[in-house]
């Protein structure tokens, strides 16, 4: 199995231990698409992962790493792409960031999702 394929099968097994947080390959636009009800909380294909975070952390740390940029086909003030090859990050790195994304995204559901979110 190649590098790349190995970090995405890290990255994804990580989302899915997220309460209710659904992992699947998204035809349409050909990546793994990272959901908690029904919200996306990131997207990954064989080059990048993108992922949602707070406006001035991301454009910190677009200046501070060479390997995270604007968000790829995403609001560019809130979510931001990582390639995966990255020797910049490690892997925990991203995984933190995994994180942050999708408390971002359960901190925005309505009152009745967040229920039913803890509800399991």
């Amino acid at each position: 199995m190649d590098e790349t394929k190995a970090i995405m099968q890290e990255l994804i097994a990580h989302a899915k231990t997220k309460t209710r947080a659904n992992v699947y390959y998204r035809e349409d636009w050909e990546c793994e698409y990272f959901a908690v009800m029904n919200k996306c909380f990131g997207r990954m294909d064989q080059t990048y992962i993108t992922l949602k975070g707070d406006p001035l952390d991301n454009g910190a740390m677009r200046e501070i790493y060479k390997d995270i940029i604007p968000g790829y086909y995403a609001n560019k003030i809130h979510w931001n792409s990582i390639k995966l090859n990255t020797k910049e990050l490690s892997i925990e790195d991203i995984k933190r960031m995994i994180d942050t994304s999708y408390d971002l995204v359960v901190k925005k559901l309505t009152k009745k999702e967040k229920m039913l979110l803890e509800n399991k």
